[in-house]
């Protein structure tokens, strides 16, 4: 992967957002075109409305895709050029790009940039055989996120049966483009959707507030996704209708996705925002500062049990204990209905340096040498503390107590 400096300027990423392809880079329709220095400060650099463009996390043109490194945020605008699924590999691993849905997006991009520029020998079926060998090799680099694996079947089903009439491999291969790069311009419409169907939820079923402080933890919108966000939506569709009197964002520990990335996205777009420590989730919620939590999901179980970043638990049973409705809000990606339960999920591990070193890993050592480490990058938060399910084609509400009746949802919804 080739490190570039890039100020971001309306030539580079600075235009509206295309939903004709080839090319794409996303920035959401009818947005000015924003000029981001090196030190995370923003100014307009065009004027449309009076809302400011999203951040800029995947910039892809037909055989070129470069992501922001994120965790360079909020100090240093970084982009990578990824020239194959092995830089895409690397940068779903390394975290450079995080989120689910942008996770699987960077993922299926990194191959079609791949195969693009490939100069292939062998038949249809052998192209088939390549990219689904692919596939499964980028879904091992985070195997939490069922968005990966979602988007890797989705995407072998295309290959399998473009390749039974293709004659030619490269017919295979543009198939295998055209399909993710629709799940690009896709991830975007259903972002919105579900910060339309949050918004409207939370406020009738808060009725009699004139406004409301939302908590979220982690980072869910622009950085995570391919656009927009999914919680992180909600609170920009509330701010949008006028009904958000302030965000809360936790800072999100080890990683600190919520100060770098959450509060980053949060100023840049003009939100009354607030940035707490995770151990003061408690207090904020005691002192009834809070009226609700929107947090994001990176897989959820059928009976709706939900894998989140760590952290994520506790402040579900925290909201629980002073009666505050805590909500998911996800694609319909994000739900696995191969399991039953949050039981069945793989939780996976970080390295200890995360904690061992300031800047999650990346700066100088904080802690005492021989310490042991236990960093589980995700716990499960069960369905009896979640208040509803937020997806583009509605709201999850319960079905019973304890559980989320999500395929029969799904089944109606189609």
């Amino acid at each position: 992967m080739n490190l570039r400096n890039v100020r971001l300027r309306p030539s580079f990423c600075g235009i509206p957002y295309l939903t004709s392809l080839p090319f794409l880079c996303l920035v959401l329709p009818g947005l000015p075109s924003m000029a981001v220095e090196s030190n995370g400060s923003s100014a307009a650099a065009a004027s449309v409305d009076a809302s400011p463009v999203s951040l800029q996390s995947i910039c892809y043109e037909r055989g070129s895709l470069r992501l922001l490194d994120q965790r360079r945020l909020p100090l240093e605008t970084v982009y990578l050029d990824i020239k194959d699924s092995t830089d895409g590999w690397t940068a779903i691993r390394d975290m450079v790009v995080r989120g689910a849905p942008a996770i699987a997006i960077a993922a299926a991009l990194s191959l079609a940039v791949e195969v693009f520029k490939l100069h292939f020998g062998g038949t249809s079926d052998d192209a088939a055989s390549f990219l689904i060998k692919k596939l499964e090799y980028l879904v091992s680099s985070r195997p939490t996120a069922v968005n990966l694996s979602d988007a890797a079947e989705k995407l072998c089903g295309t290959v399998l049966k473009t390749a039974e009439t293709a004659t030619e491999a490269k017919t295979v291969f543009q198939a295998f483009i055209d399909a993710a790069e629709t799940m690009l311009v896709d991830d975007v419409a259903a972002n919105k959707s579900i910060g339309f169907h949050g918004a409207n939820h939370l406020q009738s079923h808060l009725e009699g507030l004139e406004k409301i402080s939302v908590l979220t933890h982690c980072n869910t919108g622009s950085l995570a996704t391919a656009g927009y966000g999914t919680a992180l939506g909600v609170i920009r569709a509330l701010q949008t209708e006028g009904f958000l009197e302030k965000a809360f964002c936790t800072e999100t520990r080890p990683f600190n996705q919520g100060s770098r990335l959450t509060a980053f996205e949060l100023v840049h777009d003009r939100i009354p925002a607030t940035l707490i420590a995770d151990s003061a989730v408690a207090a904020l919620m005691k002192a009834g500062r809070v009226h609700a939590v929107v947090v994001g999901a990176d897989r959820i179980a059928a009976n709706g049990d939900t894998a989140n970043k760590i952290g994520t638990y506790s402040v579900a049973l925290s909201a629980f204990h002073h009666g505050i409705q805590f909500y998911v809000a996800a694609p319909i990606t994000s739900i696995d209905l191969s399991i039953s339960s949050g039981e069945q999920i793989v939780i996976e591990e970080r390295s200890p340096k995360e904690l061992l070193h300031s800047d999650g890993g990346l700066g100088k050592q904080v802690a005492a040498s021989g310490i042991s480490v236990w960093n589980p990058a995700f716990d499960v938060t069960p369905a009896r503390l979640i208040t509803a399910i937020i997806t583009e084609k509605g709201v999850i509400e319960k079905a019973s107590e304890d559980a989320f009746d999500i395929k029969g949802f799904i089944e109606n919804s189609k």
